[in-house]
């Protein structure tokens, strides 16, 4: 089982190094039947000795504390391998010293920092970005138009369905000739 020390000694060796530094598989299951175990110690003491009872809850503190700045410097980390990931296409580097959900985290990370790259690129390349259409029913009649890409439109009749540019069809529902069909 993990102590103390250990959680104290796991984290000075993660703020010293830039490398991730590795856990044991089961570090998240052990830190939580420590924290677990210290709860009930420092509840069970405080009937005893108030001294022992005050330095039990003190160390549960500490090591609640240590744990989240341990988490805090790991995802820290993680972030400055996702950009190394991301700019370079290098994801390997410190991949198996990663717990399970640092490894989701991770992949999902880098996936979304890759979308958005590819997003930016699609973008600057003068793509726009794909049009949205909303369905409406027409309420009325209304003539051939021409939309906002300057093509003719139309004519519908009262009753008929249509899928047009969502621009488009805002202003024919604000003018009460037609109606969203999804609303």
């Amino acid at each position: 089982m993990i102590s103390y020390n250990d959680i104290y000694e796991l984290l000075r060796k993660e703020k010293y190094s830039e490398l991730l530094q590795p856990l044991p598989k089961s570090f998240i299951a052990e830190i939580s039947e420590y924290l677990s175990d210290k709860k009930q110690q420092s509840l069970k003491e405080e009937d005893l000795f108030a001294d022992s009872a005050l330095k039990s809850k003190k160390q549960l503190e500490n090591s609640i504390s240590i744990f989240k700045e341990l988490i805090r410097v790991r995802k820290k980390k993680l972030l400055n391998l996702i950009f190394v990931a991301t700019e370079t296409g290098m994801m390997k580097r410190d991949y198996e010293n990663m717990l399970s959900f640092e490894k989701e985290m991770f992949d999902k990370l880098v996936k979304v920092f890759e979308d958005g790259d590819k997003e930016m690129a699609s973008s600057m390349n003068g793509k726009k970005e794909k049009e949205e259409n909303k369905m409406i029913l027409f309420s009325q009649e209304v003539e051939q138009f021409v939309d906002m890409s300057g093509n003719l439109v139309g004519p519908f009749t009262a009753g008929q369905l249509a899928n047009l540019d969502k621009e488009v069809s805002g202003i024919l529902v604000s003018s009460g000739k037609a109606k969203f069909v999804d609303e």
